[in-house]
C-alpha cells in the first residue's frame, strides 16, 4: 500500500526505521528484531541509505528481503549523494521491478570525514530533483525529510520551509521529520508549514535513547539540540547503559503521548535495529 493511502486511513500511522547491518550475523539479528516488532503491526518500515550512498546495494537487497520474507510494506531511502543520475535511475527501476511502491527522497549525508560535500559530476544536486525523477514514473508514493530545527545547511529557517513546500509541490506525499527532543519544535514547525499551504501529513521522527554517547553523536551529526530537561537526565546515566535505555523509553513515551495528543498523523520510530524500546513505548501508550 502506498504512503498516501496509509496516512489516509483513520487513526495514527506507526512506522519503524532500520539500517543495513554490516555483517551477515548482524542481518540475521535484525530479522529477529523485525519478527518481534511485527507483533506491533507497523504500517511500514524503512531502510536507510548510508552516508555518501555507501550502502546502496545493501539497502536495496535488504528492502527486497524484508518485502519478500516479512510481509511488511517497505519504504526505501534514496539519496543524491555519491551517485550518478543513471545509478539513481537504476535503483528506482529495480525497486519498481520488485514491487516497492514507497521511497523517501533525501539529499543525504556526505561520506564520513567529508565536510564540504560536492555533487557527483553526473548526479543530481538536490533532493527535489530526486522527487521529480521518482514522481515522473507515476509508480512511487514519495516521502521527504522535514527539519523542525532547520536543516544544518539551510540559509535560514524561511528558506528551509520554502524548500519543503517546493518538494511537496514536486510530488511528495508525506513529510517525515528529523529526530528532535523538544516537542515544541515540532508543533511550531507544523504550524509554519501549514501557513505556507503545505497540507500533506507531517510525521514526527522519534529516537528512543539507547546510550548517552550515541545520542550525543547523533544530535551533533544532524545539528539537533538536547533540551536542558533531557541533558539533566542524561547526566545521571552517563555510564549506565541499562539506565540510558530505561530513560530513553520513558522520555520517548512522554514525547509520543504529547505528539499524538497534538494530532500528529503517526510516529516514525528510529529504532537503531532494536525492538525493546519501541515495544515498551507501545505498551506504555496502550497502542
Amino acid at each position: 500500500m502506498k504512503l498516501r493511502d496509509l496516512y489516509a486511513r483513520s487513526g495514527p500511522t506507526f512506522s519503524i526505521e532500520f539500517f543495513p547491518p554490516k555483517t551477515e550475523k548482524g542481518e540475521e539479528a535484525l530479522f529477529n528484531e523485525i519478527a518481534a516488532l511485527k507483533s506491533l503491526h507497523p504500517a511500514f518500515c524503512s531502510v536507510t541509505y548510508g552516508a555518501g550512498g555507501s550502502t546502496r546495494d545493501k539497502t536495496v537487497d535488504l528492502v527486497e528481503r524484508i518485502h519478500r520474507e516479512c510481509a511488511l510494506e517497505v519504504m526505501c531511502h534514496l539519496t543524491v549523494v555519491g551517485q550518478s543520475k543513471e545509478e539513481v535511475r537504476s535503483v528506482l527501476g529495480r525497486l519498481q521491478q520488485m514491487g516497492i511502491e514507497n521511497m523517501i527522497a533525501l539529499g543525504g549525508d556526505p561520506p564520513q570525514g567529508v565536510e564540504d560535500w560536492t555533487p557527483h559530476p553526473g548526479g543530481f544536486h538536490h533532493s527535489i530533483e530526486l522527487v521529480k525523477e521518482a514522481a515522473a514514473r507515476r509508480w512511487f508514493s514519495i516521502a521527504v525529510a522535514g527539519f523542525p530545527e532547520v536543516h544544518p545547511r539551510a540559509e535560514s529557517r524561511e528558506s528551509d520551509l520554502r524548500y519543503l513546500k517546493e518538494k511537496v509541490e514536486a510530488g511528495a506525499d508525506v513529510v517525515i521529520t528529523q529526530l528532535f527532543f523538544d516537542n515544541e519544535d515540532y508543533y511550531r514547525y507544523v504550524e509554519d508549514v501549514r501557513k505556507l499551504g503545505v497540507s500533506v501529513p507531517v510525521v514526527p521522527g522519534v529516537l528512543p535513547v539507547l546510550s548517552v554517547p550515541q545520542v550525543r553523536r547523533f544530535t551533533a551529526l544532524c545539528a539537533a539540540k538536547i533540551p536542558l530537561k533531557l541533558e539533566r537526565l542524561l547526566a545521571k546515566v552517563e555510564n549506565d547503559e541499562e539506565g540510558a535505555v530505561a530513560l530513553g523509553i520513558d522520555y520517548a513515551t512522554e514525547q509520543c503521548a504529547g505528539l499524538l495528543k497534538f494530532g500528529a498523523p503517526g510516529i516514525h520510530f528510529y529504532s537503531l535495529n532494536k525492538s525493546r524500546s519501541v515495544k515498551a513505548i507501545f505498551a506504555n501508550l496502550n497502542l
